[in-house]
């Protein structure tokens, strides 16, 4: 009994035990469909690339896995979210494409710019977009959700203006390989473990990531302590910018165009999912990356089974908000205080029995 307790109270068992957990349902639904039971674990090279359910998440799975590194980040140091990723993923996919196609052009197969322009313009105004809601919510001390619920709005609005209200086409070859292959491998994967290893080595190797913490549990001791908290707040949202920049450049090359409509749609969502689903605390403090991207992929993963189960693009949102509520749930003091007392009554009871 000791040692399941023990487990359970691992930071990373809820991420870990929810993606076994989808495993299951996967071998579950295979073996009642007539397939090989191992089917979700089956990976082969066809034509030339990797194929399989796996390498398929892993994917699709790699935006919300690089938006889940910004979003840890600003949760962790402001105990807010930023709802704004999607619509800042949206902006950059569409000002990115409107570099590399020219101004007013709908469709090209040529560039107007060199790619890296392109490219480093998409970034860049994800960046800003960080910045500004990380100026709001540091230095002017706008609730984070209030503050990003500007460019939640906005982004979208924008990058149909840079985009002339047009669906801009990218159709050149060197643009899709941010969404394509990179020889028999999915670039999004290669981007996304890029992003998590620099992250995760600059975290480990100095000190940002003891700061975020510090601030994310008390900000006024913090600075007392020396610690600019303002500064790291303001670090960490422009980061969450940087990510949903490179997302949206991943975004819009797998699709070879900027669609402001439908890119990183509900994107938010899913990123605000992982972290919660990591073990990570919504009230900020002590953060888990590793958490965070095992959560992202299991996101990708009950997205890909539930459309396996025949549950459609508009329904399933709905079932990811019910996963959201019971987590912060299961994540609320009330109910942790409640889950202590209840162990110590039965501990009590066992002791009054013996």
């Amino acid at each position: 009994m000791n040692n399941i307790k023990k487990l359970i109270s691992k930071p990373l068992f809820l991420p870990i035990f929810c993606m076994l957990l989808v495993m299951a349902v996967n071998i579950i639904y295979d073996v009642a469909s007539g397939n090989f039971a191992f089917n979700f674990f089956t990976i082969s090279i066809r034509n030339g690339v990797l194929y399989g359910r796996m390498i398929d998440i892993l994917n699709r799975g790699s935006e919300i896995a690089i938006l889940a590194i910004g979003m840890t980040l600003v949760v962790s140091c402001s105990a807010g979210t930023d709802i704004s990723v999607g619509s800042v993923m949206s902006l950059a996919a569409s000002f990115c494409c409107m570099l590399l196609a020219g101004y007013g052009v709908s469709s090209t197969n040529e560039l107007a710019r060199p790619l890296i322009i392109g490219v480093l313009g998409g970034i860049l105004i994800g960046c800003v977009c960080g910045a500004f809601n990380g100026f709001l919510v540091s230095y002017l001390n706008v609730q984070p959700m209030v503050a990003t619920l500007i460019l939640f709005s906005a982004a979208r609005a924008i990058g149909l203006l840079l985009c002339n209200n047009m669906i801009v086409y990218v159709r050149e070859d060197s643009f899709k390989i941010f969404g394509g292959y990179l020889g028999f491998i999915p670039t999004p994967i290669v981007v996304a473990a890029v992003c998590i290893i620099i992250t995760s080595l600059i975290l480990k190797k100095t000190a940002l990531g003891l700061y975020v913490q510090s601030v994310g549990i008390n900000k006024k001791a913090s600075r007392i302590a020396g610690i600019k908290s303002e500064r790291i707040i303001f670090l960490c949202y422009i980061v969450c910018g940087l990510c949903a920049g490179i997302a949206g450049i991943v975004a819009s090359s797998r699709i070879s165009s900027a669609d402001s409509n439908n890119i990183g749609l509900n994107f938010e969502l899913d990123a605000i999912l992982a972290v919660a689903l990591g073990g990570n605390s919504l009230g900020g403090g002590k953060f888990r990356l590793t958490g965070s991207i095992i959560g992202a992929y299991t996101i990708q993963a009950i997205t890909t089974t539930l459309y396996a189960l025949g549950v459609s693009t508009e329904q399933a949102p709905v079932y990811k908000a019910v996963i959201v509520i019971i987590i912060v749930a299961i994540q609320a003091p009330p109910f942790k205080d409640y889950m202590k007392k209840m162990s110590a009554k039965r501990q009590l009871a066992k002791g009054g029995v013996a």
